[in-house]
């Protein structure tokens, strides 16, 4: 056969290479068998590895698998697409270089005060902002809708409040609400007008209206728990369970008070203009400023102790039972009873001033204490007043505000308030006997009050009707509270004030109020 011919041959010499047509494969000569054997293996040998490869991609873990999906990226000659841009840059303002230790603590300086008013009101709130504006220690303007009189540069009026502007013009906005103002266009802008001033080295920026008391020393407190270097909104709702309803349960009140952060304050001067356009049929100024804050994803952190006030009438339901929080502000102390009876409305601010300058951390706070002997309940709110109940009463009891107000929109249900009410007592015999506020001073680290006995229309009906039971202290005109200072952090993990009964003498009696000690309990915590 050819085959053994040829392989005969081959043995017995070297020939020149034999010619083979491509039906005969088996005639290759042995160094071309090889090559393709060498071949054949490397073939397999890249198979294997890129098995290997391919088996390593889908059993290994997360970061091995980056690894692999950033080699084949860099690897391939397409270009994948790159995700959608954030809407605009990040506005976390970076803290000062060097140790943590030297960012100051926050003062009333990093805080910059933006006013609401209008300019026919300007002479008559003008008094409420002068009883807490500091001039010098204090950083803002009141805003007015146009120009007032000036009083004179050095004279006493001018030094004691803040300089006035005129807000610019709000014709271009469109405002289609049928039954609110157009001013609220022209006060939700007062952020982004003075923010433009370029107030140096501010962390805040701090809304109210002109008929708002504010308490500067406990609004620095509550805003220092917080990062102003974030974007921070912070405030409180209504009281007024329909107002919540009607705007936002989630809305800082513009007239209780709104604190924005820089960043926070940044990123809304830049929008705010574009973003009121998207809301004509808004009402007010808060509830635009709060869609532009709700369009930058940020919430509302709620602080307790600013006050938006949507009552009207006597307001001592609300001062008696004040939250176990520091007092920030109150609106709409125009539309409230005067708070000590048988003074003016600026004449009961004026002392409410005074009380709150005296110690503001202290300032509102309540104690509850008994005397069990004589079946009696004292409870106390710092600054305000004194009750004495005739009996026992307990303080999950006295923690709910009595109902002797009624809401903005004159309605007078419990089911209108967004927090805990109770009714007021109808039978004379249960009702308290009230000692409010004369007056107030501070002694080094203490301070004392003196609360007067208020004689009512009901002393006659309680000498007859409540017979033999008589009136609590009967021979007691004034109680003196004697207070000492909080910690510096209380208001971080606060909790009601202890109090305690000393010795009566003189018609007098002396009751004295500071912090619980820890673990405290029984008749000095308010409890039996």
């Amino acid at each position: 056969m050819t085959t053994t011919t040829t392989t005969t041959t081959t043995s017995a010499s070297i020939p020149a290479p034999v010619a083979c047509s491509s039906t005969h494969r088996h005639c290759l000569p042995c160094t071309q068998r090889r090559g393709s054997a060498a071949a054949s293996a490397a073939a397999v040998v890249a198979l294997l590895l890129a098995t290997s490869a391919w088996l390593s991609l889908v059993f290994s873990s997360p970061s091995i698998r980056l690894h692999w999906a950033h080699i084949r990226t860099s690897a391939s000659p397409f270009r994948r697409a790159s995700p959608p841009p954030l809407p605009g840059p990040s506005t976390r303002v970076p803290p000062p270089t060097g140790p943590p230790n030297r960012l100051r603590p926050l003062s009333l300086r990093h805080l910059v005060f933006g006013i609401g008013g209008s300019a026919h009101l300007w002479p008559r709130r003008r008094e409420f902002v002068r009883l807490w504006w500091r001039p010098g220690a204090m950083r803002g303007h009141v805003w007015l809708d146009d120009r007032v009189p000036r009083p004179p540069r050095n004279s006493s009026l001018a030094r004691s409040l803040p300089p006035v502007r005129v807000s610019e013009d709000i014709s271009r906005f469109r405002y289609t609400n049928p039954t609110g103002h157009p001013s609220g266009l022209r006060i939700a802008r007062i952020l982004s007008e003075t923010f433009r001033l370029g107030h140096r080295g501010s962390r805040w920026f701090v809304l109210v209206d002109d008929d708002t008391i504010v308490c500067p020393d406990n609004l620095v407190a509550v805003l220092a728990k917080y990062d102003w270097t974030e974007m921070a909104y912070v405030g409180s709702p209504s009281e007024s369970h329909s107002a919540n309803t009607y705007f936002s349960h989630a809305m800082a009140f513009g007239g209780g008070g709104i604190a924005i952060s820089y960043p926070l304050a940044v990123a809304l001067a830049g929008m705010m203009d574009e973003c009121i356009e998207r809301y004509p049929k808004l009402y007010g100024s808060d509830d635009r400023l709060h869609a532009c804050i709700s369009e930058l994803g940020v919430p509302l952190s709620r602080e307790y102790g600013f006050h938006q006030w949507d009552i009207r009438g006597n307001a001592h339901g609300l001062l008696a039972a004040h939250p176990v929080a520091p007092f920030v502000s109150i609106h709409h102390v125009e539309a409230v009873d005067p708070i000590y009876p048988g003074l003016s409305t600026l004449g009961s601010l004026k002392r409410f001033t005074k009380a709150m300058k005296a110690d503001p951390m202290s300032f509102l706070q309540r104690s509850i204490c008994y005397d069990k002997r004589r079946k009696l309940t004292f409870s106390v709110s710092l600054g305000y007043v004194v009750q004495v109940f005739p009996t026992i009463v307990l303080p999950r009891e006295l923690e709910r505000s009595e109902q002797t107000y009624i809401a903005w929109n004159k309605l007078n249900n419990r089911n209108e308030f967004d927090f805990d009410t109770r009714d007021t007592y109808r039978s004379v015999c249960k009702k308290p006997v009230l000692f409010f506020l004369r007056d107030i001073e501070r002694d080094g680290n203490t301070t004392l009050g003196s609360y007067r006995r208020v004689k009512g229309r009901d002393n006659l009906k309680k000498k007859v009707f409540c017979f033999p039971r008589t009136p609590p202290l009967p021979d007691m005109n004034e109680i003196q509270v004697f207070g000492t200072p909080l910690s510096e952090n209380w208001h971080l993990v606060p909790r009601r004030l202890c109090c305690k009964l000393n010795q009566r003498r003189y018609g007098t009696l002396k009751i004295a109020v500071g912090q619980c000690d820890h673990g405290a309990s029984g008749s000095a915590a308010g409890s039996l």
